[in-house]
């Protein structure tokens, strides 16, 4: 399959973050094949009009919980702790499969029309979120969320690797897996080293809660007189690439700690502000030389998977906090929710739109009033832009998203099932 974007805005995301104005991109099955000028010899099968359109790297949501969006609205405006062991917990025990799949196919729905071609996702039932992943045709780093806090952590490392065993090859290479260890708080010592282990032996990262919230913190120095960012690095877990999601109440020793081991930190507005749990130091964090990526986290706490709006959120609130309006600029929020999720998943072939790399490409309609006039396209995407200006979404090389039409699912189909499913889980 070869794509032609004609006469295109492009924003390549590469190491200069270049914009280049009336711009063609040739796409060939899976790749960008070239930039600028295109050789006479390139024959599209398709033909894209970038005409009045920017075009950019696909957004990386890279800490979600995408079956969760089963509980969007359901346990609003309530203190965490009573939200997530009283709320959520209990409805979480009633899901099965089904419900997962249809959760998933609803949430990859709403994270390819607000322009994500690539999530992090850590739940359970995973075979049926990697089954939607396959056909959908989005891509995604996907871990079953594991923990011994109920006696049964055994089992879930032996679901992780036999998971792993079945889709690391799969669905055209789109997948990749990750272990996930929920939480120091779910996790007991001994436990969070076995998961290290496993994250060894099958040569793959790590993906963790970490200092989400203060009682949390305060928690962990009552128990291990210690802050849970030193308590899993005296552990060994930063001896594995970790993506660390939440980070919000750090000390300067822990941001440290993140820096010299390389910790790649997931921000997550709009669920820590939503939740009341604070917002990440994202500056200095930044300063320090974390790799720092955006996610949304659950739609039980968001409430939607809208990466414009935590790219907004990212840059806005960030300078109030630090009372400095030159605090985390446009062009780094971008980056947050672009290369930077790229390297924290480690997936260097996504990120930018370079020669070479991945055709994971969206195109943003920019002819809408809140686009005009058209001084600075960096900053109208981190404080203008919407999830509905994306037109176009390709990943991998396929269009999956023309003309805002997904072209690989039944929309109504799974409005159904989302309502079945639901009063299901509802019922007593």
């Amino acid at each position: 399959m070869k794509i032609l974007i004609k006469n295109t805005t492009l924003l390549t995301m590469n190491k200069s973050n270049e914009l280049v104005k009336y711009c063609d991109i040739a796409i060939e099955n899976d790749s960008i094949k070239h930039i600028g000028d295109i050789p006479n010899d390139f024959v599209p099968d398709t033909v894209i009009n970038g005409e009045n359109k920017l075009t950019m790297p696909g957004l990386i949501n890279s800490h979600t919980h995408i079956a969760m969006s089963l509980f969007r609205n359901y346990a609003d405006d309530l203190p965490f702790w009573p939200w997530l062991t009283e709320k959520i917990w209990p409805l979480e025990e009633k899901l099965t499969s089904d419900s997962v799949y249809w959760g998933s196919m609803l949430s990859i729905v709403e994270l390819i029309q607000s322009g994500v071609t690539c999530f992090s996702d850590m739940y359970f039932f995973m075979d049926d979120v990697a089954k939607a992943v396959e056909e959908v045709g989005i891509r995604a780093v996907l871990s079953r969320g594991v923990a011994d806090i109920n006696g049964d952590g055994e089992a879930k490392l032996v679901e992780t690797k036999d998971f792993y065993n079945r889709w690391i090859s799969k669905a055209d290479g789109r997948i990749t897996i990750m272990v996930a260890p929920h939480a120091p708080y779910t996790c007991s010592p001994d436990y969070i080293k076995k998961t290290i282990a496993l994250a060894k032996e099958l040569n793959i990262g790590i993906h963790i809660h970490l200092s989400e919230t203060l009682k949390e913190v305060e928690d962990s120095y009552k128990e291990h007189d210690k802050s849970p960012i030193k308590h899993v690095s005296d552990l060994g877990l930063f001896d594995v690439n970790t993506t660390a999601a939440h980070c919000v109440h750090l000390s300067d020793e822990d941001i440290e700690i993140l820096s010299t081991k390389g910790v790649n930190v997931i921000n997550n507005p709009g669920s820590n502000l939503k939740l009341g749990n604070g917002f990440a130091q994202v500056d200095k964090l930044i300063s320090k030389g974390v790799n720092v990526a955006l996610g949304t986290d659950g739609s039980a706490s968001n409430n939607n998977l809208n990466m414009f709006e935590e790219i907004n959120l990212a840059a806005i609130v960030n300078k109030a906090v630090n009372l400095d309006s030159t605090s985390v600029p446009a062009i780094k929020a971008i980056e947050m929710a672009t290369k930077n999720g790229a390297k924290a998943l480690n997936l260097n072939s996504i990120g930018s739109i370079e020669i070479g790399k991945k055709a994971d490409v969206i195109l943003i309609d920019m002819k809408k009033p809140h686009y005009y006039p058209r001084h600075n396209e960096v900053s109208a995407l981190a404080y203008s832009a919407q999830a509905s200006d994306v037109e176009t979404v390709i990943i991998n090389g396929k269009i999956i998203m023309d003309n805002y039409k997904i072209k690989t699912v039944d929309l109504e189909k799974i409005y159904y099932n989302i309502d079945r499913v639901t009063k299901d889980l509802l019922k007593d």
